[in-house]
This record gives structure tokens, C-alpha cells and sequence, in this order.
């Protein structure tokens, strides 16, 4: 899966009783799509810095920043293994407390500040949060439920972190924080703070870029280019995720939607809706994004080729390559149902193959031309390299 993450739990666990009781209500952040005054940009170095550790112990979901990866093998045994300990924190999803403030650009010392003296018991729940989900309601009862504790230490046995750091959520979470700013803190010095002085500038730019797009052509411009990834209804007004968490978040004076761009986040897509954190969603910054689409890497290749390899989505990409399509106008010339059809655009969408776009009630699909031209060198790069 191209991961959707956002401040939830971790959904596909079978011990998520919430997980099964529901059934993919979604999230939904309500938006006039004329109201930029409503939206806020942001960059951050803590949360850069914790979602830079998601690919270090995920590294086969990033293959652009497999070079982080290899950097992070040189990291002092110590660190690695406080890395190791602190995985449920940024295995699957974070704590909300990693997620920038609205109104800025704050150093990292700054962030981590605001971090160490976080209060306990929110801190607690907010590390309990990629753990199980209590949808936001922090009732402390739940701290001291034998079930919930059980359940929280099952998951981080099965992520490979830290027994101990599993029973600090409910015995220290005093204590557990000030280890996780410690980790980030000796993260940081050792090898962060050089990465984030080469980003920093390009996510700046990035920021000009995003707001330029918003001022021109809308919000739900930029929105609009994170599909499938982010579900995305200009014509309601309104943009989410499918996931089993309701929640629908309306955006206003008094909560403003934060767009924070992100060298790391990519291929997912996150988001934030529980206060009191801002609303917020991590997009991967336009630099990374045309990156991604430039170069097909060794990993995503069969992902590719394995989209491409069959008659029906051949038919239907020939089609598209002509003119922007939608699911209703392709059907009845590819011969198949929409529901067929739809999934196998998904696959080609999925891929990166195919951009979409809503236009009123329809969805037009167009071809990612620059995701097709350099296959063929991509293939026979791939075959002709050495192995040694």
C-alpha cells in the first residue's frame, strides 16, 4: 500500500476492537475552496527529523531516500538502537505532538522545547495513540485499563520496540518523553542538523511554490494532486481520507488548515484532525514529488511494469493517451463494467502511470507521459547493470 497515514492507529492490527466494529467512515476536513485566508503553511524540523526515522525502519516504502538509509547505517550503535526502541512512535503512524504549530517555522531547539514539557498525560496518550486508538478522547481511565495496556504492549512487541518503553506510556510517561527528546536531541546532533540545513532552503521554496499554485488556481489545485492518496471533492468542498476513523473537521478562522511540504513523507500522505493539534496534512514537497516522476527507482519498476502487463489497462491507457478520460466515457469502449474498470485505473493511478482530476461530477484521468518515456531506459539500465 502506498501508505495513508494520519493520527489514527494502527488499522490493519486484529486487536483494534475500534478497527472492527467500523467500517471505513473516513476523515473529512471541510474547505472553501475560495478561502485562502483559511490556509497556513508550515515546515518543521522535529517532525522532518521523526519522519526521516520512519524511513530509516521502513526503508523499502522510500526508495528516493534510500540514500538517508545508508547514511543512517554509519549512525553510532547506541543511537541505532535507541532508534530501534522508540519504532512504535514512527513505524506506522506518530504521536500528534511531532506535528508543527500553525504559526510557523520554529528551530528544532525550539520544537523540542515545546516537546519536553508537554504534559504527562497528554504525552501519554499521544504515545499511545499509533498504538490504539482512542479517537481523541483522552479519558484517563484508560490508562489504567489492564485490557488497553495489554493490548498497547502487544503492539509494540510486534513492531520490535522496547518492552520498557511500552510499560512507561502507563508507569512514566514523564520519564518516556524526556527519552524520545533525548533520541531526537542526539539525532539531531549527530546527523540531522547537516540534512536539515541542505532542506531547509528547498522546502522554503517549496512553501513559495505551494502558495503560489493556492493563489492562482485554488487550494484545491494543490489538494488535488495528491490523489488517490488524499481523497480529494472540490465540488463539495471538502478533501479526507477512507480510513475507520470519523471525524469531520470543519476549517475556520479559529482553526485553520496547515499544509506543512516534506522531503520524507513521500510516497504517503499524512494528516492531522484531533485537537489539540492543528489541522494539518504532510504533502510531499513539489520537488520530491517531480522526483519521484522523473526516475522510476529499482523498486517501484515492477510495480510498474506489473500495472502496465495487462490487456484491459492497456486498451483504457491508449484511450487516455488521446484525451483525458473519465470512468463513465472509458467503460463502454474498453468493453467492461465501472466498477471493472475503476479498479484497474486505480492500479495505473497507484503507479504514478495516471493523474486524475475532478472535474464537476466527473473524474477525468490524463497520462503521466513523463512516467512512461523513460521505461524503456529504465529497463534496459536495470538489465544491464552489474551486480557486483
Amino acid at each position: 500500500m502506498l501508505r495513508i497515514a494520519g493520527s489514527l492507529a494502527s488499522w490493519d492490527d486484529p486487536h483494534n476492537s475500534l478497527a472492527q466494529k467500523q467500517i471505513m467512515p473516513g476523515i473529512r476536513f471541510h474547505l472553501p475552496a475560495h478561502a485562502p485566508e483559511l490556509v497556513d503553511f508550515a515546515y518543521s524540523p522535529l517532525l522532518e527529523a521523526v519522519l526521516s526515522l520512519h524511513v530509516v525502519v521502513a526503508p523499502k516504502h522510500h526508495p528516493l531516500q534510500h540514500p538517508w538509509v545508508r547514511r543512517a547505517r554509519r549512525l553510532s550503535p547506541e543511537l541505532r538502537r535507541e532508534i530501534g526502541s522508540f519504532r512504535f512512535a514512527y513505524r506506522v503512524l506518530m504521536p500528534d505532538f511531532v506535528y508543527p504549530e500553525a504559526d510557523g517555522f520554529g528551530a528544532f531547539e525550539e520544537e523540542l522545547g515545546r516537546l519536553r514539557v508537554l504534559d504527562a498525560e497528554l504525552a501519554a496518550f499521544e504515545f499511545m495513540r499509533p498504538l490504539y486508538d482512542h479517537g481523541g478522547a483522552r479519558e484517563p481511565d484508560k490508562l489504567r485499563d489492564p485490557e488497553i495496556r495489554t493490548h498497547v504492549e502487544r503492539r509494540v512487541a510486534a513492531l520490535g520496540g522496547d518492552p520498557d518503553a511500552a510499560r512507561a506510556i502507563f508507569d512514566d510517561p514523564e520519564g518516556l518523553l524526556e527519552r524520545f527528546a533525548a533520541l531526537l536531541e542526539a539525532y539531531w546532533e549527530e546527523a540531522f542538523a547537516e540534512e536539515w540545513e541542505r532542506l531547509e532552503p528547498r522546502l522554503a521554496d517549496a512553501v513559495t511554490e505551494s502558495g503560489r499554485l493556492i493563489a492562482s488556481e485554488g487550494v484545491y489545485a494543490l489538494l488535488n494532486a495528491l490523489w488517490p492518496r488524499l481523497r480529494v471533492d472540490p465540488s463539495r468542498e471538502e478533501f479526507g481520507l477512507d480510513v475507520p476513523h470519523h471525524h469531520d473537521v470543519t476549517i475556520s478562522e479559529d482553526r485553520p488548515l496547515v499544509l506543512v511540504p516534506s522531503a520524507f513523507v513521500w510516497p504517503h500522505v499524512r494528516v492531522n484532525c484531533d485537537e489539540p493539534w492543528p489541522a494539518s496534512v504532510i504533502y510531499p514537497a513539489p520537488f520530491v514529488a517531480r522526483d519521484a516522476r522523473r526516475r522510476i527507482p529499482d523498486a517501484e519498476l515492477l510495480r510498474v511494469l506489473r500495472a502496465l502487463a495487462d490487456d484491459t489497462r492497456l486498451r483504457a491507457l491508449k484511450l487516455i493517451a488521446e484525451r483525458p478520460r473519465s470512468t463513465q466515457e472509458l467503460a463502454p469502449l474498453v468493453g467492461i463494467s465501472e466498477a471493472g474498470l475503476s479498479k484497474h485505473l486505480r492500479i495505473l493511478a497507484d503507479a504514478g502511470v495516471l493523474d486524475a482530476r475532478r472535474d464537476g461530477y466527473y473524474v477525468l484521468y490524463s497520462l503521466v507521459r513523463e512516467r512512461v518515456e523513460p521505461l524503456a531506459e529504465t529497463v534496459l539500465s536495470f538489465l544491464e547493470r552489474s551486480e557486483s
